[in-house]
């Protein structure tokens, strides 16, 4: 099936993806932007991926880096563009679709601009339903794969301040993801990529069959449910995605630091009436979530968000503050499908160092 997606697509797919961006998941404005861009200069042709022939090329569009504001970043349409144009040039392949290794804010639209330039598809499938802070956990498992040698590219940055960059990468993913965090991070923190030219049928094994339609649906859901207020905005996203209240209260901490390899790190502690603790652990997204009593209430590859009281706004880590009055709200992994990436052991040991906390045995307790 191929669904032509429409203004109202894209402020669904923005704030469908803002719930699964776990407060990271890129920007808001900047998801509203591409997506409207891209509608103003071409169509933009959402396809099934059973659609496509098993032997078919397709990439991974995205943006990399920090979510939390604190760098000066430029990224703009055509550096998406160019980013895909770079790696079609270094392979034989062509290439007929991209889709986006998570939901977001912004990635959610992420490859939209794109496919109505080059006259591409934005295939239905995503590489984690929703955001991660490494493109390792997006990339259905080819981090772990030592003969799958990949071709990636990154385009941005402001070209007067001389931050602009172009960057083509060839090797194994988990050593040339690396040099695109890096340029991500010389380019102001927040750069466009293409990466992991892969056929159909290894993407239809791998990743998450539906993943972007899921969240353009809740986003809809989400608007509709607007115009009846806040509880019932948050009761209808409980109820359409099986997730559930954590606490409702009060930011009373943030400590968020960015670092060289564009990763926004800290804490979010939030009280409720009762004066409980509870502090969600962020590495660009949340990935965990603990009572005082140092028990974990959610790890991911569970979805973790934070919702403004006052308008159920899902925020990222730049938009939190200390005394906001907040919901924190979680949906359990095993109410939506795991990508072969979420589920790769491999791909949680960086991120368990720079939280210093577990991660990947607290969600697969059972797993070697």
């Amino acid at each position: 099936m191929v669904r032509r997606l429409t203004k109202s697509d894209v402020l669904a797919a923005v704030k469908g993806g803002a719930v699964f961006a776990s407060g990271g998941g890129a920007f808001y404005e900047h998801g509203l932007e591409m997506g409207y861009a891209a509608l103003s200069i071409g169509e933009v042709n959402l396809i099934s991926i059973e659609e496509l022939p098993d032997d078919a090329t397709l990439l991974t569009q995205t943006a990399i880096g920090a979510p939390a504001g604190t760098t000066d970043w430029q990224m703009q349409g055509k550096d998406y563009i160019k980013a895909v144009q770079l790696v079609q040039e270094q392979i034989s392949e062509k290439v007929v679709g991209l889709w986006t290794p998570q939901n977001g804010k912004s990635s959610s639209t992420n490859g939209w601009i794109t496919a109505a330039a080059l006259g591409l598809y934005i295939v239905d499938v995503t590489g984690d339903i929703r955001a991660h802070p490494t493109g390792e956990m997006g990339d259905i498992g080819v981090n772990s794969k030592a003969d799958y040698i990949t071709t990636q590219a990154a385009v941005g940055g402001k070209k007067e301040t001389g931050k602009y960059i172009e960057i083509i990468a060839t090797g194994t993913s988990k050593t040339t993801s690396k040099i695109l965090r890096s340029a991500s991070d010389q380019a102001g923190g927040f750069i466009a990529t293409a990466r992991h030219p892969l056929p159909v049928s290894y993407v239809k094994e791998n990743a998450v069959i539906g993943g972007l339609s899921k969240a353009i649906n809740l986003g809809h859901t989400i608007i509709a449910a607007e115009k009846k207020g806040v509880t019932h905005v948050i009761n209808e996203i409980v109820k359409e995605t099986s997730g559930e209240i954590v606490v409702r209260g009060t930011i009373v901490s943030k400590r968020m630091k960015y670092t060289n390899q564009a990763f926004d790190i800290g804490t979010v502690v939030v009280e409720d009436e009762k004066g409980h603790r509870f502090t969600l652990y962020a590495q660009n997204e949340f990935m965990a979530i603990e009572n005082e009593n140092g028990e974990r209430i959610s790890t991911y590859p569970d979805v973790q968000t934070v919702f403004r009281a006052e308008d159920a706004f899902a925020l990222s880590t730049n938009e939190i503050k200390k005394g906001q009055e907040v919901v924190v709200f979680k949906i359990d992994k095993s109410h939506f499908p795991l990508s072969t990436g979420a589920k790769d052991r491999g791909v949680y040991s960086d991120v368990e160092k720079s939280l210093g906390i577990e991660l990947y045995h607290s969600s697969f307790p059972k797993e070697e």
